[in-house]
């Protein structure tokens, strides 16, 4: 009687929790990860570079860090996802990253969506990283122009991130 062979993938593979062809494609290019992950209420912004070892995070922003900046809106929008890669960007300039490759995970690419919200915002800090310009959300869902809360609060936010860490 034949044996057979059975090939057995990763964990994460078989949970659906990384997809390894495209995160080798994003070790490739040698630069750390900008990372987007958005949970119910928040929003993580991370850069991430990749260790033998394993990973390693430079820089981590979150919106409950934007409470403490002023920020009265809620945690997981357009408007607060751009104030988190801002923030994320600022902190990163101070630690010397200058440029990283986005790596928005499994989350499907959807223009003017969350994760391009917060790309917008790392790159308005002066980091740099490769994008297309068409997949930003407009000017006016950023700066929360469509809300009640917040809409107040985004300039001061905004300020204090750029003026306190410059």
């Amino acid at each position: 009687m034949a044996s057979r062979r059975i090939l057995v993938l990763y964990n994460r593979k078989r949970a659906g929790k990384t997809d390894y062809k495209k995160r080798l494609t994003l070790l490739k290019s040698k630069k750390p990860r900008l990372v987007v992950r958005k949970s119910l209420k928040n929003i993580t912004v991370q850069i991430i570079d990749y260790k033998d070892k394993g990973d390693l995070v430079m820089v981590n922003a979150t919106s409950k860090e934007l409470i403490k900046l002023g920020w009265k809106g809620y945690g997981r929008n357009v408007t607060s996802a751009y104030l988190v890669g801002l923030l994320c960007g600022v902190k990163a300039k101070e630690k010397g990253i200058k440029q990283a490759v986005l790596d928005s995970g499994l989350y499907i690419s959807t223009k003017g969506s969350i994760i391009y919200a917060a790309l917008k915002g790392a790159l308005d800090s002066g980091l740099n990283v490769p994008h297309g310009e068409e997949l930003f959300p407009t000017e006016e869902r950023i700066k929360g122009t469509h809300l009640k809360k917040g809409a107040d609060s985004f300039e001061k936010v905004k300020a204090s991130i750029l003026g306190g860490k410059k």
